[in-house]
C-alpha cells in the first residue's frame, strides 16, 4: 500500500454538482500518488435545513431520530462524491460512520468517538479504491446511528488518519489556512506556514473558526499532522504540528475574538468557604459553560463574583442565579451582553515575558477599558466592550507585528 491521506471536504466545499466535480478532481489527483480516504460534511446549508424541518414537525424532536434524520444529510454528499469520481474512470466506494467502523458513545446529537475499526476501509483500500466517508456520524452501543455534534466531520476526518496510520490528514475550507486574524477585519493578516497544537488550542477555544477544539486535542494526543488548505486553490495552507523549536522565535502566533460572549455578575455573595461550589456547581448542573472568572476582594464579609458565558446560556443563567442568590443571602444579579473576548496566542510567550504589558498599554493607549482577563501560559484573553472589537483586534495585530509575519 502507499501512503494513506485522509481528506476532509466541509458542507460549501460539496454545496452543489459543479463543487463535487471540482471536488472530485482534487481527490483523484491524490489518488494518483497515495491511498486516499475522503470524509465530507453534508452540502452546503442542508443540515440547517434538516434541523428547520424538524422543528417544523415538533418543538421537542426526539434526539434519536433527529440522529437518523441528520445523518441523510452526509449520506447525500458520500454517494454523489463517489459517482462523479467514477465518471472520472477512477474505481471509489461510499461508506457510512458505522460502515466505516467508527463507534460512538450512547448520547444522541453529540456523541464522542470510543474507538474505530477500519477493516472495510483497509479492505477497499488493497482493492485499490477510493473510500469516501461520511463525516459526523458513528454506531453507538444500542446499533443506532448517531451524530457527534459540531465540527463533527473534522473529528472524523482526524480520528481516521489516527487509526489508518495515515501521512496526513487535510481539512479542505474556503479559506487558505490559519491567518494571524481574521482577514475579513484585518487585510493584512498573514497565512501562517505552521502552527502547533497548543496555539491552535487555544486560538479555537477563544474565537477562531478554522477548526474546533476537540479535533486539534485528537490531532495533538495522537500525532495526527493537519494541512488546513483551501478547496479551491492549488496552494499550500498551514501546517498543524507539535512544537518545534524555533516556533518559539515568534512572540504572538495570532489575534483571536468572539462577540459571543455575554459577563456575568452576582453581588455582595457571603466570603465563606463553599459558596463559589455552589454557584458553578449550579451552573454546570445547567449545562451552562463558564469561561473568565473573577472574585473581587471582600469587604465586611461579603464580595461579588464575575465571570462569562456564551450569550445563548445567558437568560437561563441569570434566571438560575438569582434564585440561587436569594437562597445564599447574596445580592442582585446584573449582565452585560455588550461585551467580547479578544486573545493574543503564541508559544513564544513561554520565553519573551512582558506580552501582557504591552498588550494591555496598546489597549489602555486606544482608550479601550480592560473589564476582565484570563491568561494562560501562551494565552492572555481581555474582556471589552463589544464596540471596541474590531478596533482592538487592528491595534494588536499591528502592535505585534504580525502584518510582518513570514509565510
Amino acid at each position: 500500500m502507499n501512503d494513506i491521506i485522509v481528506m476532509k471536504f466541509g458542507g460549501s466545499s460539496v454545496a452543489n454538482p459543479e463543487k463535487i466535480k471540482n471536488v472530485a478532481l482534487r481527490v483523484t489527483e491524490k489518488a494518483k500518488k497515495n491511498d486516499v480516504v475522503v470524509v465530507v460534511s453534508a452540502p452546503g446549508d442542508m443540515t440547517d435545513d434538516l434541523i428547520a424541518k424538524a422543528k417544523s414537525i415538533t418543538d421537542t424532536p426526539d434526539p434519536r431520530e433527529m440522529d437518523m434524520l441528520l445523518a441523510t444529510g452526509e449520506m447525500q454528499s458520500i454517494a454523489l462524491l463517489t459517482m462523479a469520481i467514477k465518471s472520472n474512470g477512477y474505481d471509489a466506494i461510499s461508506l457510512t460512520g458505522p460502515q466505516a467502523g467508527i463507534y460512538a458513545d450512547d448520547v444522541h446529537t453529540k456523541a464522542k468517538i470510543k474507538k474505530i475499526r477500519p477493516k472495510k476501509i483497509f479492505e477497499e483500500l488493497k482493492k485499490d479504491k477510493i473510500v469516501i466517508v461520511a463525516g459526523f456520524q458513528g454506531i453507538n452501543p444500542n446499533d443506532d446511528i448517531t451524530t457527534l455534534g459540531r465540527g463533527g466531520s473534522d473529528l472524523t476526518a482526524v480520528a481516521l488518519a489516527s487509526a489508518l496510520k495515515a501521512k496526513e490528514c487535510e481539512i479542505y475550507t474556503d479559506v487558505k489556512g490559519v491567518y494571524t486574524t481574521d482577514p475579513r477585519i484585518v487585510p493584512e493578516a498573514r497565512k501562517l506556514e505552521r502552527i502547533s497544537y497548543d496555539e491552535m488550542l487555544e486560538l479555537a477555544g477563544v474565537g477562531s473558526q478554522v477548526m474546533m477544539a476537540r479535533s486539534i486535542e485528537v490531532a495533538k494526543k495522537y500525532g495526527v499532522i493537519i494541512h488546513v488548505r483551501s478547496t479551491f486553490s492549488q496552494d499550500s495552507g498551514t501546517l498543524i504540528t507539535k512544537e518545534v523549536p524555533n516556533m518559539e522565535d515568534v512572540v504572538v502566533s495570532g489575534i483571536a475574538f468572539d462577540k459571543n460572549e455575554s459577563k456575568v455578575s452576582i453581588t455582595d455573595v457571603p466570603d465563606k468557604p463553599g459558596i463559589a461550589a455552589k454557584i458553578f456547581g449550579a451552573l454546570a448542573r445547567a449545562n451552562i459553560n463558564v469561561d473568565m472568572i473573577i472574585q473581587s476582594a471582600a469587604q465586611e464579609k461579603y464580595n461579588d463574583i464575575s465571570f462569562t458565558v456564551p450569550k445563548g446560556d445567558l437568560k437561563n443563567a441569570v434566571g438560575l442565579l438569582k434564585n440561587l442568590s436569594s437562597k445564599l443571602g447574596g445580592g442582585s444579579v446584573i449582565f452585560d451582553d455588550n461585551v467580547a473576548k479578544v486573545s493574543v496566542v503564541g508559544i513564544g510567550m513561554k520565553s519573551h515575558p512582558g506580552v501582557a504589558a504591552r498588550m494591555f498599554s496598546a489597549l489602555a493607549g486606544e482608550g479601550i477599558n480592560i473589564e476582565m482577563i484570563s491568561t494562560s501560559e501562551i494565552k492572555i484573553s481581555c474582556v471589552i466592550s463589544s464596540a471596541s472589537t474590531e478596533r482592538a483586534v487592528k491595534l494588536l495585530h499591528k502592535k505585534f507585528g504580525l502584518d510582518k509575519v513570514k509565510k
